[in-house]
Order: C-alpha cells, then sequence, then structure tokens
C-alpha cells in the first residue's frame, strides 16, 4: 500500500467504500456505459473515473454513517432530523 489513496489499488476499495473490487468494477461499468466519463470541452479531470468514484464513495459511506450514530446518540445533525424515526426533533436533543 502507498500512502495515496487511489483505486488501481484493490486494497483501498472495501475499506473505503464497503465494496469488493468485483462490485466496484461493476459500478465503473455501469457508470461509463451511463456516459459519465465522456470526453468534454474545458479543464480535463485530473483523477480517472475509478478514483473519482471512490472518491465519492468513501465521502457517502462516511457521511452516513456519521448521521446514523448521531441518531444512535440522539445528537442532531443538520439532516438527521428526519431521518431519526418518529417524535425526534431539534428541541428533543437535551
Amino acid at each position: 500500500m502507498s500512502g495515496v489513496i487511489t483505486a488501481s489499488e484493490p486494497s483501498w476499495i472495501g475499506p473505503f467504500t464497503g465494496l469488493s473490487p468485483r462490485q466496484f468494477g461493476k459500478l465503473i461499468t455501469a457508470l461509463r456505459r451511463e456516459g459519465a466519463d465522456p470526453v468534454r470541452k474545458g479543464r480535463p479531470w485530473s483523477l480517472p473515473l475509478e478514483d473519482r468514484v471512490l472518491l465519492v464513495a468513501a465521502y457517502w459511506r462516511t457521511n452516513l454513517t456519521l448521521h446514523a450514530r448521531c441518531c444512535q446518540a440522539r445528537r442532531p445533525t443538520t439532516r438527521t432530523t428526519a431521518r431519526c424515526g418518529p417524535g425526534w426533533n431539534m428541541s428533543s436533543a437535551a
């Protein structure tokens, strides 16, 4: 493992995305099929599609885990109010 997180090393995919390298490959294939990586005018991306997807998947996994933990601890965040269950509101977080 090197110090840079990259999708070119399968060992980084599981811990940061929760996906197996095979599932991650299927995701990349589906995104390419849908046109996620076309050549466009302007400055090109400096990261390959695989690394961009790894970055976004790691963000979403961390963000959703944070909100789930806040619900369990009964600590509100800006987005957890509607997802923490019945009777939960900002004023009940004392």
